[in-house]
C-alpha cells in the first residue's frame, strides 16, 4: 500500500463482522507498546472492542486490498475532560492501524473521519488520549498537548484538535 492508493473510499462504518480484525490491530498495537509483558497481557482485555461497544461508539475502518487495515473510535467527550473555554468534544477514543500500512496515509485518513464527524456534530474539537509514542503522529496531524491539570485525574499524554483550526 503507498500513499497514493490511499483513499477516502476505502473507510466504512464499522460492523459486528469486523471485530475480529480490529481486533486484531488493538493486539498488535499493544505488542508495540513499550510496556513489560506482564502488563501488556493484562491491557489486552481492556482495550479489546465488543458488539455493545459498536453500538455506543462512533467507529470507521479502512480496509486496503480487502481487508481490514485500520479502525478509529470515537465517542463525545465528557466536558470534564474537555480543556478550559471548551464546551462540547469528541474523544478519539482509539485509533489502530496495522503494521504493513503505517506511514500510508491510513491514520490520517481516519483522524479526519474523526474531525468530519466533529464538525458535523457542531464540537469545538477532538479529544485524545494517547500513548507517549504516538505524540508525534497527532502533532503531525494538527493536534496540540493539552497541559496536565489534576496529575491524580488527567491523563498525562492529552491531545486536542480545535474544528476552527482544520476548517
Amino acid at each position: 500500500m503507498t500513499v497514493s492508493s490511499v483513499q477516502r473510499s476505502d473507510l466504512r462504518p464499522a460492523c459486528r463482522e469486523d471485530l475480529e480484525a480490529i481486533n486484531q490491530l488493538v493486539a498488535e498495537a499493544i505488542e508495540d507498546w513499550p510496556l513489560p509483558d506482564r502488563v501488556r497481557r493484562l491491557a489486552l482485555p481492556a482495550y479489546r472492542y465488543t458488539e455493545a461497544d459498536l453500538m455506543f461508539l462512533s467507529a470507521v475502518v479502512y480496509e486496503g486490498a480487502g481487508q481490514v487495515v485500520g479502525v478509529a473510535t470515537w465517542e463525545s467527550a465528557e466536558a470534564r475532560e474537555l480543556s478550559d473555554g471548551e464546551v462540547t468534544g469528541l474523544l478519539l477514543h482509539g485509533l489502530y492501524v496495522a503494521r504493513t500500512a503505517r506511514g500510508t496515509g491510513v491514520g490520517r485518513q481516519l483522524v479526519a473521519a474523526c474531525q468530519e464527524a466533529a464538525r458535523a456534530a457542531g464540537a469545538d474539537g477532538v479529544l485524545v488520549k494517547a500513548q507517549t509514542s504516538a505524540a508525534g503522529f497527532f502533532a503531525r496531524v494538527g493536534f496540540q498537548s493539552v497541559p496536565v491539570r489534576d496529575r491524580d485525574r488527567d491523563f498525562e499524554q492529552r491531545y486536542w484538535w480545535p474544528v476552527e483550526a482544520g476548517a
